[in-house]
């Protein structure tokens, strides 16, 4: 289904993205990034948040890592002061890149074990199957980081990934 290489390439296009949306959020003040927009995690900082918990509790599930406080329906708020998001957004980037980097074939093939608060119980998935539902729910929020950014005047960088560049270009 994937392979490791897949997973090293959607890491580094996941942290190129995000620091593409720090960039543009950081031109806007504390309440253009918490004004309510109408998405579904409300403003900016809300979808950011979700996004960022999410990211957190999926790589508990791979790395076995600390799991974020809360559940989906806190999620939007976890992160509430935003030098704590930029902080634990780039530290989680960089798990996510340090974790793609050592996955192999056969992990990836395997299947995934959980409990899940949202479902209320025991879950297993092809591991496969999970690391591009990540990936997939990154792109996702992301789409919808971008668009409010840009409702709100900010200016995000293009998100096509074939536009990403070589990792010495912006290390």
């Amino acid at each position: 289904m994937i392979t490791p290489d897949y997973c090293v390439m959607m890491a580094r296009y996941n942290r190129w993205q995000n620091r593409g949306l720090l960039a543009a959020a950081e031109t806007l003040d504390a309440a253009a990034r918490r004004k309510v927009r109408g998405a579904f995690w409300g403003s900016i900082a809300g979808t950011l948040s979700h996004l960022l918990w999410g990211d957190l509790v999926w790589m508990s599930r791979f790395d076995g890592g600390p799991r974020p406080d809360g559940g989906l329906s806190d999620s939007g708020d976890a992160f509430d002061i935003w030098e704590d998001w930029r902080r634990e957004r780039q530290a989680t980037d960089a798990r996510i890149v340090g974790w793609a980097g050592r996955i192999s074939q056969a992990e990836l093939q395997g299947d995934l074990f959980w409990h899940s608060g949202a479902a209320g119980r025991a879950v297993s998935r092809p591991m496969g199957v999970c690391v591009t539902h990540f990936f997939n729910h990154q792109t996702h929020h992301r789409g919808q980081a971008h668009a409010l950014l840009t409702m709100a005047g900010a200016r995000p960088e293009a998100t096509d990934l074939f536009l990403m560049p070589d990792e010495a270009d912006w290390m």
